[in-house]
């Protein structure tokens, strides 16, 4: 967090990015990631910048609310991810493919389940690489929730962030349904939003 950010500039409390982990990230770090992190602790793990995670939630709810529903596509293949891209689904309206993404699905028009999204967004570039693979392929823009040690080529867009932990996963996607409401003119107000981030988290 920098000196000169104020809490209330943020979308939520400060305490509930840090309580939730999302700035934990991990002991390793791509160079491609070097510029969201805030610092390394003593236990050699790196820490990301919460102002970023903030500032590109922002933006991705932006890009997101631009296209209609039917044009996204959210996919996770890690399993704490998958209650959070349901419930964003179900609320935004979008595809999903919360679970293994079925090879073709991006690039194979004789598959039942073709789909041609307008955006991908990806819970872990790494773990759901198939579809980064054939959006890349299909010339679709991704947005990536990226960790400390995630290469990024392929991602337009990142938001840093643990994508790895339980209630770090429920709190992005939280967050990033709300903001994308917001920005559809769907809902006026935080206060509108009657989800809990406990609703989008994975139950153990």
């Amino acid at each position: 967090m920098s000196e000169n950010q104020n809490a209330q500039d943020l979308l939520i409390d400060e305490d509930v990015y840090l309580t939730s982990g999302v700035h934990i990230g991990t002991q390793q770090k791509s160079a491609d990631m070097k510029e969201f992190i805030f610092k390394v602790r003593s236990d050699g793990l790196y820490v990301l910048d919460i102002k970023k995670t903030d500032e590109r939630i922002r933006v991705a709810a932006k890009m997101i609310a631009g296209f209609s529903p039917n044009e996204v596509l959210i996919v996770s293949a890690r399993q704490y991810g998958q209650r959070p891209v349901r419930e964003f689904s179900n609320k935004i309206g979008c595809g999903a493919f919360p679970g293994r993404f079925v090879p073709g699905t991006l690039t194979n028009p004789t598959l039942d389940l073709y789909k041609e999204p307008r955006v991908l967004i990806v819970t872990d570039p790494a773990a759901d690489q198939q579809a980064l693979k054939e959006a890349v392929k299909s010339r679709i823009p991704i947005i990536g929730l990226c960790d400390a040690n995630n290469e990024t080529k392929y991602v337009d867009l990142i938001i840093p962030a643990n994508n790895k932990g339980r209630r770090s996963l429920a709190l992005v996607y939280w967050l990033l349904t709300r903001e994308v409401l917001k920005n559809k003119g769907l809902i006026e107000s935080n206060s509108d939003f009657k989800e809990e981030i406990k609703d989008f988290e994975a139950t153990l």
